[in-house]
C-alpha cells in the first residue's frame, strides 16, 4: 500500500506536526537559555511547568479506566476467545515483561542519571515495600479514595476486572460500552489538547531546572544526562528488537530477522514517520499478508489487538524512563520498589493508546506510582518526539512478530 505524497491534507498535517517538533525543541534551547541568565527559579515560568503537570496528571484517570476497559472488551466474549485469543494474550504479556526486564537491565548497567545535579532530593514512597505489600495494594478496599490519592495499581487493576466481566455480558451492556467508548474518545482529544501546550511546558520545566540548578554550569550536565538517556533507551529498544523479536521472528516465519524487517520495511517506516502504530495498521496487516504469507484470520484478531495493548518499546521506556529520574534524585531504588516499576510499567503500555505521545501521560503515573518525582521528565520531555518514534517502530515490529508466532504455534503445535 504505497503512501501518497500529493495528498494535500496529509502535507499539511506532515507540516504542522514538523513545525510542532520545532517548537518542542527551541522551547527546550529557550528555556536554556532563560534559566542559564537567571540562575534562579522564576515563579510566573514555574508556574506554567506546574500547570503543565497538572493537566498531564488530570487525564490519568480517565484515560486509564477507559483505554484499559477499551483495550480488555476488544477482545469480545473471553469466554469465547480459544486459542488464537489465548495464544495472543500470553505473547504480548510475555513480550511485555520481557521489553520491561531489558529496560532494567539496561538502565542499572548504564545508570544515566547518576551524578546529575538536581536541586531536591525526594524520598521514594515504595522504597520499604516488599512484595506481598505491592499485592496487597492492588485490589483497592475503597476505589474512590485510590483515585482521590493517586493509587495507579488499584485503578488498572479495578479497570481490568471491569473489563473483564463487562466482556462476558454481551448486549445487554452496549450503552455501557458506548459510554466507555465516548469517556476514551474526550480523553484522547483533551490529551492532544494538552500535547499542544507541550512547547510552552517544556521551556517552562527546562527553564526552572536549569535556572534552580544555579545557570548555565547546569545546562552541559543536563545535555550530557539527556544524551547517556538516549542511549540507554536505545540500546533497550535495540536488544529487545534484534534479539527477542529477532529469534521470535526466526521461530515463526524460519526467515532470517533481516529478511523479515525488509519485508516489514514499509510499516516500520511509516511508524517511525507517524509515531502512531494505530495509523500504521492498515499497512502493516496488508504486509503481513501479502509479503509474510500470514492468514488473514490471524492478523485480522492479532494485529488490530496489539495497537491496543502490545507496546513492547513504550514500556521498556517508561521503565528506563522512571529509574532514569529516580538517579537524578539520588533515590536508590529497593528489589521490591523497581519490581513494582516493572509491573506499573508493563500494565501502564497496555493501557496506553496507539497514537503520538500517549505514553507521556501513562509516564506521569508509573513517576507516581513508584514515589518519583513528576517534575523529573522536564529533561525527557525534550527528547521525547524522536524516542516516541523509535518505541512505535518496536511496537510495530512486536505486532507483526506476533501474528507469524501465532500462525506457526496454531498450525505446527496446536491443529
Amino acid at each position: 500500500m504505497s503512501i501518497p505524497t500529493s495528498d494535500p491534507q496529509r502535507t499539511d498535517s506532515r507540516r504542522r506536526h514538523t513545525l510542532f517538533l520545532i517548537a518542542i525543541v527551541a522551547a527546550m534551547l529557550l528555556g536554556a537559555v532563560v534559566g542559564g541568565f537567571a540562575k534562579t527559579e522564576i515563579p510566573v515560568i514555574a508556574l506554567l511547568g506546574d500547570l503543565f503537570l497538572n493537566a498531564l496528571k488530570m487525564m490519568i484517570v480517565p484515560l486509564i479506566v477507559s483505554s484499559i476497559i477499551n483495550g480488555v472488551t476488544s477482545l469480545g466474549d473471553i469466554r469465547k476467545l480459544g486459542r488464537m485469543g489465548a495464544l495472543t494474550a500470553g505473547f504480548y504479556l510475555t513480550t511485555t515483561i520481557l521489553a520491561v526486564t531489558i529496560g532494567m537491565i539496561v538502565v542499572n548497567v548504564i545508570q544515566p542519571g547518576v551524578g546529575v545535579a538536581v536541586t531536591a532530593h525526594i524520598a521514594p514512597a515504595v522504597g520499604e515495600y516488599s512484595f506481598l505489600d505491592v499485592v496487597r495494594a492492588m485490589v483497592p478496599a475503597n476505589l474512590f479514595a485510590a483515585m482521590a490519592s493517586g493509587d495507579i495499581l488499584p485503578l488498572i487493576f479495578f479497570s481490568l476486572f471491569f473489563g473483564i466481566v463487562m466482556s462476558t455480558l454481551g448486549e445487554k451492556i452496549q450503552p455501557l460500552q458506548d459510554a466507555v467508548d465516548g469517556l476514551f474518545l474526550v480523553s484522547m482529544k483533551m490529551v492532544h489538547i494538552i500535547i499542544l501546550t507541550a512547547p510552552i511546558g517544556v521551556f517552562a520545566l527546562v527553564a526552572t531546572r536549569v535556572g534552580a540548578a544555579g545557570g548555565f554550569d547546569a545546562f552541559g550536565r543536563e545535555l550530557a544526562a539527556i544524551g547517556r538517556y538516549v542511549i540507554t533507551v536505545m540500546a533497550g529498544l535495540m536488544i529487545h528488537a534484534m534479539v527477542i523479536l529477532g529469534l521470535l521472528a526466526w521461530f515463526g516465519s524460519r526467515l532470517n530477522p533481516g529478511k523479515v524487517v525488509r519485508q516489514l520495511a514499509e510499516p516500520l517506516l511509516l511508524a517511525f514517520s507517524t509515531a502512531s502504530s494505530s495509523a500504521t495498521l492498515p499497512v502493516t496487516m496488508k504486509t503481513v499478508q501479502e509479503n509474510l504469507n500470514v492468514d488473514k484470520r490471524v492478523s485480522s484478531f492479532v494485529l488490530p489487538l496489539g495497537a491496543t495493548v502490545n507496546m513492547d518499546g513504550t514500556a521498556l521506556y517508561e521503565a528506563v524512563a522512571a529509574m532514569f529520574v529516580a538517579q537524578c534524585y539520588g533515590i536508590d531504588l529497593s528489589f521490591s520498589a523497581q519490581l513494582l516499576i516493572v509491573l506499573t510499567a508493563t500494565l501502564a503500555a497496555i493501557g496506553a493508546a496507539g497514537i503520538p505521545q500517549a505514553g507521556l501521560v501513562t509516564l506521569v503515573m508509573v513517576l507516581q506510582t513508584a514515589g518519583l518525582p513528576a517534575e523529573g521528565i522536564g529533561m525527557i520531555l525534550a527528547v521525547d518526539w524522536f524516542l516516541d518514534r523509535c518505541r512505535t517502530t518496536v511496537n510495530v515490529f512486536g505486532d507483526a512478530v506476533g501474528t507469524l508466532v501465532i500462525q506457526r504455534l496454531l498450525q505446527k503445535y496446536l491443529i
